[in-house]
């Protein structure tokens, strides 16, 4: 399959959209059996669970949804490097879930008043998103706010994920949404968080503008292409297996 030649723009936006949510839905499920409690095994199954729905209309808008998920080489997804990163310890976890939820719940916001078929998408997931950010938001008090050792983790989590944000506000091809329009109430609510919860923003005269990466270029991490192979698995070894 040549990944997105072909397709119309607005079929490459779904994709690249699709992308970012398949392999963070991914990401949290490998938390299966290894969360700290048992009720934030469920939570974050639960968040892969919306995310991975989400992934599977976005494809199918644009053709194939295993063929996008499954049969695509690791430079023709175009996912943020943000989402790829892998889980580190649940500081990390949850530093990740902050960045991604508030930019993508500001992302449904604003595509629910447009038309077609990524604005039925956001309206019917406009509540899933703004629980994920909810969830995130909650947890990065919790720790934050806790004690010496899960303020320090959180702290380092934050510090440590920050260049990759600058990407979310990259311009999407075929997405009828200004990214970039995204970037400062973004920087508001997070910074709103961080602050609520005793942890300093990074520091730099402007915080979002460098992007540590080319995701959407279909540039990515070593870890990405660990994951992908595990992920394609089952349906590489098995020709014609489905979700």
């Amino acid at each position: 399959m040549t990944a997105l030649a072909g397709l119309t723009p607005l079929h490459r936006a779904a994709v690249t959209l699709g992308d970012d949510v398949l392999v963070l839905s991914h990401r949290l499920g490998e938390w299966a059996g290894h969360a700290p409690v048992l009720e934030e095994e469920v939570a974050l199954a639960n968040i892969a669970l919306d995310l991975l729905g989400q992934a599977r209309f976005l494809y199918s808008i644009a053709g194939d949804e295993d063929g996008f998920a499954f049969r695509r080489d690791e430079r023709d997804f175009r996912n943020v490097q943000l989402v790829e990163h892998p889980n580190g310890d649940f500081a990390e976890t949850i530093a990740r879930q902050l960045f991604f939820s508030v930019h993508h719940e500001l992302l449904h916001r604003e595509l629910e008043r447009g038309e077609g078929e990524l604005a039925a998408l956001a309206a019917k997931a406009v509540k899933e998103v703004a629980y994920h950010r909810d969830h995130a938001v909650q947890w990065t008090l919790r720790l934050g706010d806790g004690t010496e050792e899960s303020h320090t983790r959180m702290q380092r989590a934050v510090d440590g994920l920050w260049r990759y944000t600058g990407e979310l506000f990259e311009p999407v091809e075929g997405l009828p949404v200004e990214t970039a329009a995204l970037r400062e109430p973004w920087l508001a609510t997070v910074g709103d968080v961080l602050r609520e919860a005793t942890l300093r923003m990074p520091e730099g005269p402007d915080r979002v503008a460098w992007a540590a990466g080319a995701g959407r270029q279909g540039i990515h991490t070593e870890p990405f292409g660990r994951m992908l192979a595990e992920m394609q698995h089952l349906h590489r070894a098995h020709p014609g297996a489905s979700w």
